[in-house]
């Protein structure tokens, strides 16, 4: 309450990316303060629950709400966010060098429609700082996702070279790692989704992954790539194919969309790539796809539009075994993701289930 009357009334009145760059900022700064953190977490932390607990990858998570990439694109407020009760981070989109992004303005909130239009394009400080952050954390109490992505100048038979440098980075710091390749801000990434460029950067990664693990001793790193909403449903059917036989470790679905379907707030006609609520269906119905098409067999992550418990419960039902939230937190503050899990808990256990992985895929039983 005291964010949707306080906070965000302030926050809104402020351009939408100097108000991120506040709250990133400055969730990484204060953190550093004796007695933040134990605050934080008094005010947001997930109670351990036996039902929401899950595993995938090989790693255990407390429950299954994560944060989006997109929020804490260089790693500068890993603590903070992990304060808030989320039960995995994924940082990013970060690229091998440093760069701007497009021009700004590049970010723009619907209000009305409770959702986000952003043409950010990668802008991120680089794989070697954001290593450098990871590197200095004090301690490490949430799973990190490392959203990995190619720079705007590198072309994309060059592509792979990319995805290899950040890996060749970041190896050590990553829990698992997402590949990028369904932004609509970078020209033409969204073509990496598909055929022969696909294979081709999959083999690139698989590569680079298996000589970090040779280096360094230990199994292979998970893999996952992150798919956009917006193909077709033979397009989409080609890309899973191509996943699920490529070795992939899952799937996050999804990215933004570039539809503008059901929008009323006059920024509906902003460039970019929409998140939020009217995400929430395309999304839903492209992890039940993937689940079908895959007979359940390759672990997805639900993502795009999780306001409530439900949306949560409607995507793992679908087949998600995890979720992640980004817009939500924005519209509703930190205490979205309490309120997720103790609301999901509650119906899982109205509806029989006595863990959340017995959920994954109900919908197709």
């Amino acid at each position: 309450m005291l964010y949707r009357t306080i906070a965000r009334p302030i926050l809104f009145r402020m351009d939408p990316e100097r108000a991120h760059r506040l709250i990133v900022h400055g969730l990484g700064k204060a953190v550093r303060l004796p007695g933040v953190l134990p605050m934080m977490r008094s005010f947001w932390n997930v109670k351990p629950d036996p039902r929401l607990e899950t595993e995938l990858f090989g790693i255990r998570f407390r429950h299954p709400v994560g944060l989006a990439a997109g929020l804490d694109k260089d790693a500068v407020a890993v603590e903070g966010f992990a304060g808030m009760g989320l039960a995995f981070l994924e940082v990013g989109t970060v690229t091998p060098v440093g760069q701007p992004g497009n021009d700004r303005p590049r970010l723009f909130r619907l209000p009305d429609d409770e959702a986000l239009i952003n043409r950010m394009g990668f802008n991120n400080e680089g794989a070697e700082a954001m290593a450098a952050r990871l590197a200095r954390l004090r301690e490490r109490r949430v799973p990190i996702a490392v959203n990995i992505g190619k720079n705007k100048a590198t072309p994309n038979e060059k592509a792979p070279d990319d995805y290899r440098a950040c890996l060749r980075v970041l190896y050590p710091y990553g829990d698992f790692f997402v590949v990028n390749i369904s932004s609509p801000n970078t020209p033409d990434l969204r073509k990496l989704q598909h055929g022969e460029e696909l294979k081709a950067l999959l083999d690139a990664v698989h590569g680079e992954i298996a000589e970090q693990a040779a280096r360094t001793g230990g199994a292979p790193k998970p893999v996952v790539v992150k798919l956009a909403p917006d193909m077709t449903e033979a397009e989409l059917e080609q890309t899973v194919d191509i996943l699920a036989s490529g070795g992939v470790s899952g799937i996050i679905a999804t990215n933004t969309t570039l539809s503008r379907d059901g929008l009323t707030h006059p920024n509906r006609t902003q460039q970019g790539g929409l998140s939020g609520r009217p995400l929430r269906e395309r999304s839903t119905d492209v992890i039940r796809t993937i689940y079908r098409l895959t007979g359940g067999k390759l672990p997805i992550i639900g993502s795009g539009g999780i306001f409530d418990a439900r949306d949560a419960y409607d995507k793992i039902r679908a087949g998600a075994s995890l979720v992640e939230v980004y817009t939500s937190l924005i519209y509703k503050g930190p205490g979205v993701v309490r309120s997720i899990a103790a609301e999901l808990s509650a119906l899982l256990a109205r509806e029989g289930f006595r863990r959340v992985g017995d959920a994954v895929g109900a919908d197709h039983r």
